[in-house]
């Protein structure tokens, strides 16, 4: 098929589901476009990358002063400041020759922010339009509206629910599907439009079973335990205050000798402040996620609130590496607790597991490598990237789809 893959970001190994679904896309014999934004000399280097494994790519700049601007000219209206912040009209002119040119035969548009530019395209004829949402936008909010701890947090999330679910309710019945990564989040967009049930699909994220998987030769640090993720994301940032504020006393005063690696790109101020500590390492953006994963006894996500599967939990699984997440962490998998991970809602029942782990190496080989099975059997990108293929070929058979 010919594809022409509208994302508002860069993907990289970073932005996990855009850039390995993309991959997976060409890998399969795929002829792929894909469309997307730039902000700096780190996203022309990801566009070369791209490119240097057969994907065509059409970018644009997307500079502070745009999306600054976009969100400007937004506040007066009722859409979402995040539908609007990634607007960059020669992006659009890009796409409209791309299309005039190209017989595509199918479109794909990830996420709320590139939702602009799927709609753009809609013209009530060939090719179908698929909008990836990824999360239902309004479930996330809901949670960081009532989750927030700071003032001004908590008062932006609840401005932009009440334009994101009116919104996204009125986006289902735009598009000839709506993908979510979780039944969970189709379940939120179903309360939205019940009456595009039959458009909204799941379409759970992978892993890269290749990259990410155990290493024989590291031995693991019997007292570190790893959280990842991307760090200035609110419910990352709230996950690790939870971790150290709530969880981690409860560790250290059995085991004062546990230390904690708080790996992912661009933790704020609140996060940064935690490595006063000397227990706590805050690294920031690292090349290579995989020796923090493999090192590690233990990796935990006590996620308070969120959307969608958590890549962060299936990257440590698939390097087998033991997990003791959080219900919210693993509501959208299909996970046998205490076999593949261990579950736990309350600080002192997470400090339990944690402990637990740590006290147990055995224990750790076996919940790992159980894990690594669990990724193995319901978690490729390949799975992934097929049933995808099948979905394009769905909405392009559907004479009901927009």
């Amino acid at each position: 098929m010919k594809i022409l893959f509208i994302v508002p970001y860069t993907p990289n190994l970073v932005r996990v589901r855009p850039y390995n679904l993309i991959r997976a896309l060409a890998a399969r014999g795929n002829q792929v476009t894909v469309a997307t934004l730039a902000t700096g000399p780190a996203d022309e280097a990801d566009v070369r990358g791209l490119e240097a494994i057969g994907v065509r790519v059409l970018h644009a700049p997307l500079p502070r002063w745009r999306w600054m601007l976009n969100c400007a000219l937004a506040l007066p209206t009722r859409s979402p400041l995040q539908a609007a912040y990634c607007w960059q009209p020669a992006l659009m002119r890009a796409l409209r020759q791309a299309m005039k040119a190209e017989n595509f035969d199918v479109v794909h548009v990830e996420h709320l922010r590139g939702v602009r530019f799927g709609l753009g395209l809609l013209d009530g004829g060939s090719p179908p339009v698929v909008w990836d949402s990824v999360d239902c936008i309004t479930h996330l909010f809901r949670q960081a509206s009532r989750q927030a701890r700071q003032t001004v947090k908590k008062a932006v999330t609840r401005f932009e629910l009440s334009r994101t679910a009116p919104y996204e309710g009125w986006l289902a019945g735009q598009f000839a599907r709506v993908l979510v990564t979780s039944p969970i989040d189709r379940k939120a967009f179903m309360e939205l439009a019940p009456q595009y049930s039959d458009r909204l699909v799941v379409l759970p994220n992978g892993v890269d079973l290749d990259y990410f998987q155990p290493d024989a030769g590291v031995i693991r640090a019997q007292d570190e335990l790893v959280i990842s993720g991307k760090m200035s994301y609110h419910a990352n940032v709230a996950m690790v205050l939870h971790l150290v504020n709530d969880i981690l006393p409860l560790v250290w005063a059995e085991r004062p000798e546990v230390s904690l690696n708080v790996v992912g790109k661009d933790p704020p101020r609140e996060l940064l402040a935690l490595a006063e500590d000397p227990r706590v390492r805050v690294t920031g953006s690292v090349p290579d996620l995989r020796p923090y994963l493999r090192r590690a006894a233990v990796a935990v996500a006590p996620i308070t609130y969120g959307a969608g599967i958590q890549n962060k939990v299936l990257e440590a699984l698939a390097c087998a590496t033991p997990v003791v997440a959080s219900p919210q962490a693993v509501s959208a998998l299909q996970i046998r607790a205490g076999e593949e991970i261990l579950v736990a809602g309350q600080p002192d029942d997470f400090a339990w597991h944690v402990l637990s782990l740590l006290a147990d190496p055995e224990m750790q080989q076996r919940l790992g490598q159980g894990g690594r099975r669990f990724v193995e059997r319901q978690h490729s990108w390949n799975a992934a990237a097929a049933s995808l293929e099948e979905i394009y070929r769905q909405a392009r058979l559907d004479p009901s789809a927009v």
